[in-house]
């Protein structure tokens, strides 16, 4: 299924028709992968429509390219500003959003200096991200062969696209082997994340995680499941996780931008529980959706209107 197109993309501080929106085929980016990048999303509503944690996707941008040493040639308000124009441009009501931030066309070779940082923001209307009736009924998933990145070998903590050549593998491994989504371990053996999630597992009704010693991405959506559950007081453990641990999990759960909040049903082929969405899932789904649907109490101040 391909992306389902909108008008405007916003390119470097102006809006270009979607087919306009094209770089240089020997830019930095397209050889070297010199990127990083966002993926947040918009909610429709009782009041309009509201991005997510706005704040937190954007300075998690601004990270990324700081590690990158990518100066991005816009203010954080002007980069929020411009996420909100796209939308708002587009007539979108819901809407997953892609800022990304890319060296440009200079030179070609290794070093990037001299390239100039571009910038781009894309919108546009898209479903569930591992599947329509993924968030109620989980998927099938597997650990991959394919582990996350050793310490100081690539930043897990930068968004970046080189990162995501690791997160194909294991995602085309899972898909080849007829499972939709594939979990990493890390260097060390210990469960790190999916290929575009974070994993979370609930026993005897505790909750762990991977910690950021584990080579994940400190996913925003991960940071506000977190906060929900302390506040509903569920504990929750952010440590090392053993692969075994996951198998006799009493539920297991994917969270992101793009995949919310995914209950995951089997882990190679070995059944999580009864196989169903367990309550504790199915209690933090309603109230992270419930606040950016506006269902619920924008208790925290995540939601900014467009």
């Amino acid at each position: 299924m391909g992306i389902k197109e909108a008008h405007y993309i916003w390119m470097d501080g102006e809006l270009v028709p979607w087919k306009d929106a094209k770089i240089h085929v020997l830019s930095h980016v397209v050889h070297y992968g010199s990127s990083v990048f966002e993926g947040m999303r918009a909610y429709k509503n009782p009041k309009g429509t509201a991005l997510f944690r706005l704040k937190e996707h954007v300075d998690r941008l601004f990270n990324s390219a700081k590690i990158y040493r990518m100066e991005i040639p816009f203010s954080v308000e002007e980069i929020e500003k411009a996420i909100i124009q796209v939308v708002r441009e587009n007539n979108l009501e819901s809407a997953y959003i892609r800022p990304v931030v890319y060296r440009g066309y200079a030179e070609l070779g290794v070093n990037p200096f001299t390239c100039p940082v571009k910038v781009a923001i894309a919108a546009w209307e898209w479903g569930k991200y591992l599947g329509e009736d993924a968030l109620e009924n989980g998927v099938d998933v597997m650990i991959s062969t394919w582990r996350r990145m050793a310490p100081n070998t690539f930043p897990a903590m930068a968004k970046a696209g080189a990162n995501y050549m690791n997160s194909q593998l294991i995602k085309m491994e899972a898909i080849i082997n007829g499972y939709v989504e594939g979990i990493a371990l890390d260097i060390m053996g210990f469960i790190s994340e999916g290929s575009g999630e974070n994993l979370f597992i609930v026993k005897d009704g505790e909750i762990y995680t991977p910690s950021l010693g584990s080579s994940i991405l400190l996913g925003i959506t991960r940071d506000s499941v977190i906060r929900i559950a302390r506040d509903l007081g569920i504990k929750v453990n952010e440590q090392r996780i053993p692969r075994e641990l996951v198998y006799v999990a009493d539920e297991v759960f994917f969270t992101g931008s793009a995949a919310e909040i995914t209950p995951i049903r089997s882990v190679d082929r070995i059944t999580i529980s009864n196989g169903k969405r367990g309550p504790i899932t199915k209690k933090l789904q309603e109230e992270l959706l419930g606040i950016a649907e506006g269902k619920k109490e924008d208790r925290y101040g995540w939601l900014t209107y467009i």
